[in-house]
């Protein structure tokens, strides 16, 4: 993501804005001289009518002015504020998994809600500020010069030292600034964590342990945000400082030459409200520059966040355009692994030399001890993850040649947990082909043994759902995933443990759907009930992260020692308590 690419698509607002706040700062630097001149003509018996009418003109055009500035400013920088956080969005959601996993959560939230507002609100304003406050102190400098270069030394001579002070501050703000927005995102990800799991907290009763980690880390960014307040606070007063001192001296020595007539009142008049003039672009000048600092921590951030590796972007397809996708060759398998390889991290093998072949048609399941793997092989099929050896392939075709959008069509994915959005039940169901009718949505329904408990809703499938679905048991979750998965019309569903939160009566719905379903595509089952694996066509038993064997359920009992121990235990276990 290139923030100065996004920030030169504003430019005509920015110049734009920039532009009327030069000419605000030329009609106020304008003001002192007029001023001047009045009293001059006052002194001198002229008539005043003339110089009043320019001072009133010129107090207007300044007003005008500096609010067509404001405006155009502002809204420029929320436009960039927009861009950036479509920009940084699309990167998220395209990012590659694994290395979206490495980040917390609630620092990408915090990255993506409150850094890219500092950081690009900074660019446009304090950027604009900082143009126009050059430009109003260069100005009031050269002006001030024409008056009297002597009481001018003597002024830059105290506003230099003030100066230089600021300056030196304002770099202890950056760094102050981008420390405090470290403990920010951290305590985002401190909180998301509690929140993601309160049931857990409440059943532990952690509620105070989680209270009092939460106020650690809000204490930490408080005593950080205090920090770069400490330091933004001084920044004012010292210009104030480095003012005060030069006025003083420039009105005591000013009027000393008055009296001796080598300085006219009116210029020192105009000198005076010069040097007035002065402070509050000297003043807004440092404090942009501290914002500045603090933007530039902001913009560290964001660009850190956007610069996340990428899936292959590719135009989306379309719900209604399955019947565009390449059709497979009966022949192929749906699925095939050929001594494939993995592992998430170096040397810790998840997955070594996994080789099998799925049907085109029927019901597959995926059987063995926890931690062989079987989930692995689902994240690898979607290709979340790329395997480090080995090809697998979909249809017939090698997945890493497949583009991302035609593969995650062909392939639908249940997953353990049956994640829900907030939103309708029909927004949850439509999800994966927005466009789906009347007589879809029902089958999807009807297949999934949802159509009744729908029905029976008041709002029916427009019944609003809570975080992840809240509002629905963990059946019914999980259902309504597998309905939206259906919906979707894929050549291959794979099914993650979809019965682990079911009752007995909805598994054998389910079972029936799930063998329907394999009379018109492939289904992959990872199961640990016996009465699901009973249905399956073929059956593929995995242990320490290999393929150990494959059969029907009668040819594994007889010749596999792992699964007829499984089958004998945990299966028959699980089944009966169901």
């Amino acid at each position: 993501m290139n923030l100065r690419e996004t920030v030169l698509r504003h430019r005509s607002l920015l110049i734009a804005g920039v532009a009327m706040g030069l000419a605000g700062a030329a009609a106020t630097l304008a003001q002192p001289w007029m001023l001047g001149r009045l009293i001059e003509a006052v002194s001198e018996d002229e008539a005043i009518a003339w110089p009043i009418t320019l001072i009133a003109l010129f107090f207007l055009a300044d007003a005008a002015l500096s609010a067509g500035h404001a405006y155009a400013i502002g809204r420029a920088g929320e436009n960039i504020v927009f861009d950036v956080r479509k920009i940084l969005g699309g990167r998220l959601l395209r990012s590659q998994i694994p290395d979206f996993s490495r980040w917390q959560h609630g620092d990408v939230f915090s990255r993506s809600v409150s850094d890219t507002s500092v950081a690009c609100l900074v660019i446009a304003q304090a950027l604009a500020q900082v143009v126009t406050s050059v430009f109003m102190v260069t100005g009031g400098i050269v002006l001030m010069a024409r008056l009297d270069w002597k009481l001018l030394l003597t002024t830059l001579g105290c506003l230099g030292l003030a100066s230089t002070c600021a300056l030196l501050l304002a770099r202890q703000v950056r760094l102050a600034a981008l420390r405090n927005r470290q403990d920010i995102g951290a305590f985002g990800s401190g909180l998301q964590r509690v929140l993601g799991a309160i049931t857990t907290v409440k059943a532990s009763r952690a509620e105070q342990r989680e209270t009092d980690e939460l106020a650690r880390l809000a204490d930490r960014a408080r005593r950080s945000g205090i920090r770069v307040t400490g330091f933004g606070s001084l920044l004012t007063p010292m210009m104030n400082v480095g003012t005060q001192l030069s006025l003083a001296v420039v009105i005591s020595w000013g009027m000393a030459r008055v009296a001796t007539g080598s300085l006219s009142p009116a210029d020192l008049t105009s000198f005076v409200m010069y040097l007035f003039y002065l402070v509050a672009p000297l003043v807004m000048l440092f404090m942009s520059i501290a914002q500045i600092q603090q933007g530039r921590a902001a913009i560290q951030r964001v660009t850190e966040l956007g610069a996340i590796p990428q899936e292959e972007r590719a135009a989306e397809a379309g719900p209604g355009r399955r019947e565009e996708r390449e059709r497979p060759v009966d022949t192929a398998p749906a699925v095939s692994f050929e001594g494939v390889g993995f592992s998430y991290q170096e040397d810790v093998p998840v997955l070594r030399d996994v080789s099998f072949s799925v049907p085109r048609r029927g019901l597959t399941a995926i059987v063995g001890p926890s931690g062989t793997g079987k989930t692995t092989v689902f994240q690898l099929i979607e290709r979340f993850y790329r395997p480090d050896t080995g090809t697998i392939r979909v249809a017939g075709r090698d997945v890493a040649a497949l583009p991302l959008t035609e593969l995650r069509g062909l392939v639908g994915y249940v997953e353990q947990d049956a994640p829900l959005l907030r939103g309708t039940i029909r927004q949850n169901l439509t999800y994966a082909n927005p466009e789906a009718g009347a007589a879809d949505i029902a089958r999807a329904l009807r297949l999934a043994s949802l159509d009744d408990f729908v029905a029976g809703l008041p709002d029916g499938l427009d019944t609003e759902l809570g975080e992840r679905g809240a509002g629905l048991s963990g059946g019914q979750r999980q259902r309504l995933a597998i309905a939206r998965t259906l919906l979707q019309r894929p050549e291959v569903i794979l099914l993650d443990e979809v019965t682990a939160h079911l009752d007995s009566d909805t598994e054998a719905a389910l079972r029936d759907t799930m063998l329907e379903a394999g009379r018109e595509c492939a289904v992959l089952a990872i199961a640990h009930r016996l009465s699901t694996i009973l249905r399956a066509d073929r059956i593929i038993v995995m242990e320490e992260g290999r393929v150990r064997a494959v059969g029907t359920h009668r040819e594994l009992v007889e010749s596999d020692e792992v699964y007829r121990r499984l089958a004998g235990g945990q299966f028959a276990t699980q089944d009966a308590l169901a």
